[in-house]
């Protein structure tokens, strides 16, 4: 299987440096729906078998330009939402930004028992978004499915699972609004095939 995990588009969280995991969470702004416009342009032609989203607001809405021009409806995975911030919850000062992090850079590090304050540790975080990839593999078999998931989550959950990259790498990434990363499942694993920090198209 090919996995093409994509951030979705910028939102006023984003815009105001929030740290927004909550459900419904905010919607993109109309340079975010330019963004999602762009992904479709870019994904079209990859042969795409299926489209999945979190079951947050910003996702659906990413993820709505490529399932229009390819004629798929969106399935929607919880499992593959935004890392939570539990107590951090839409808060922008610098130290709490960089609490959240730390907390996600040391599950790519592999320290999985370390909970964010209020909130997951890695090894819930990692089962839920493994689980959501079963599902995607079981209906997809060896074709390609299209995540519009959540930055943090993309970055830590590639670098902690993909052979040929490491933790220093993938937590030293920003992976902007429709940045991407796209892997591929082989018999030892998982191998990113590219990591794109900027935005798509």
């Amino acid at each position: 299987m090919r996995l093409v995990l994509v951030r979705h588009g910028q939102t006023t969280a984003n815009f105001n440096l929030e740290l927004d995991t909550a459900e419904p969470g905010a919607p993109l702004t109309p340079l975010g729906h330019e963004q999602a416009a762009a992904v479709a342009d870019v994904l079209s032609p990859e042969g795409v078998s299926a489209i999945f989203t979190s079951h947050l607001t910003r996702t659906g809405q990413t993820a709505a330009p490529l399932a229009r021009q390819l004629g798929l409806e969106p399935v929607v995975l919880p499992g593959i939402r935004e890392i939570i911030a539990a107590d951090l919850e839409m808060r922008s000062d610098l130290d709490s930004v960089i609490e959240y992090h730390r907390v996600a850079n040391a599950w790519c590090h592999g320290d999985l028992d370390v909970r964010m304050r209020g909130g997951e540790t890695g090894h819930e975080v990692f089962a839920r978004y493994n689980a959501a990839i079963d599902v995607a593999r079981e209906r997809v078999g060896d074709g390609v499915a299209v995540f519009f998931s959540h930055g943090a989550v993309i970055r830590t959950w590639s670098g902690y699972h993909a052979r040929n990259v490491d933790a220093d790498f993938a937590t030293s990434r920003i992976l902007l609004n429709t940045g991407m990363v796209v892997l591929d499942e082989g018999p030892a694993g998982w191998l990113v095939r590219r990591w794109m920090d900027e935005s798509v198209g």
